[in-house]
């Protein structure tokens, strides 16, 4: 009896996801009039955004990160900010600073660019670590203390940050405990070569066509509290739980291999991460349950940034990719 019960539950929870994640469509055709190609991108950009976290874009210049997210915002109708990280940046130009009002004899606060929906710090490596620490409070706690005096930032919060691998010099590597605080880390590529072509057609003619607001804010907060109802078997979780453990100790999952190469395994905030992105990559799939296919899907984006490589495996070229390929291989998919 109960396993028909839970089947006509999951087949609700499939109708119901049917319809509310029909705005995705929309959504994507609003903001492909701007970006061609980079399907990946803007899926990850969207399970970021769906799954309540942060994501960091890796790629070399020009290959549309910034357009993206302002592509993003323009067509869900949301503030939007950008702070162009700088050596010379300081944290009151992140979170904002206190004023002194001479008529009214009082400090007054003064909001930085921190306050809005999406927050675009562009390329984040290139300013020292008090400035990357200051946004560390407004991602993991969603506030900001001026002060004495802690304000809320507006929900929902999604802080988007790009890093360019190219150039090292004059940059500040993102410390462990800031990285781990975004959802995912997506390294973007090149357009293959007809996207390319398009591009450059679209821009001799003038530009991309202007984006509309599409949606409403309300719609991403609900398509949130919906992603939360996706159903995942304890089968998923245990896969989850194997991927993330085979990371910390790899011998006990017959990677012994792996051992000397890894220097540090992803933290409880990955497994988390893990969970919820692959519940929001069912949800864009239009399905009310996950798949071990989710979890593989994401798994690259969430853990890159979170398995330390040791100095052996920088050595013998081996990347946190490469681990992430071989543990995923290695682990018995439900």
């Amino acid at each position: 009896m109960e396993t028909s019960q839970s089947a006509t539950d999951i087949r609700a929870l499939n109708e119901k996801i049917e319809q509310e994640s029909a705005f995705i469509d929309l959504l994507m055709m609003e903001v492909n009039k701007s970006i061609i190609g980079q399907k990946h991108m803007l899926e990850r950009l969207l399970i970021a955004l769906l799954g309540n976290g942060h994501i960091l874009l890796e790629g070399v210049p020009g290959l549309a990160k910034t357009l993206a997210i302002k592509s993003l915002a323009q067509a869900i109708d949301a503030d939007y900010s950008r702070i162009q990280f700088t050596p010379d940046l300081l944290p009151s130009d992140v979170v904002g600073t206190q004023i002194y009002n001479v008529q009214k004899n009082e400090f007054a606060i003064k909001q930085g660019p921190v306050f809005a929906n999406f927050v675009l710090a562009d390329e984040i490596n290139r300013a020292p670590a008090k400035v990357q620490s200051a946004l560390l409070e407004a991602m993991q706690e969603r506030q900001v203390t001026i002060g004495e005096e802690t304000h809320q930032l507006p929900e929902p919060f999604l802080v988007l940050a790009t890093q360019n691998p190219v150039e090292q010099e004059g940059t500040y590597p993102l410390p462990e405990a800031q990285s781990d605080r975004f959802m995912l880390k997506t390294v973007i590529t090149y357009p293959k070569k007809e996207e390319e072509r398009q591009i450059m057609r679209q821009n001799l003619q003038g530009g991309p066509e202007a984006i509309k607001a599409v949606i409403k804010m309300d719609t991403i907060v609900k398509a949130r509290e919906t992603v939360r109802e996706v159903y995942m078997d304890e089968k998923i979780e245990r896969y989850i739980l194997d991927i993330i453990f085979a990371t910390r100790n790899p011998s006990e999952f017959r990677l012994p291999s792996l051992k000397p190469l890894i220097e540090f395994g992803a933290s409880p905030r990955g497994s988390i991460a893990l969970a919820n992105a692959a519940k929001v990559h069912a949800f864009i799939k239009r399905r009310g349950y996950v798949i071990p296919e989710d979890v593989r899907a994401v798994v690259l984006d969430v853990l890159r940034h979170r398995i330390g490589i040791s100095y052996e495996a920088e050595a013998e070229n081996v990347s946190s990719e490469d681990l992430i390929h071989q543990i995923v291989d290695q682990i018995e998919v439900p």
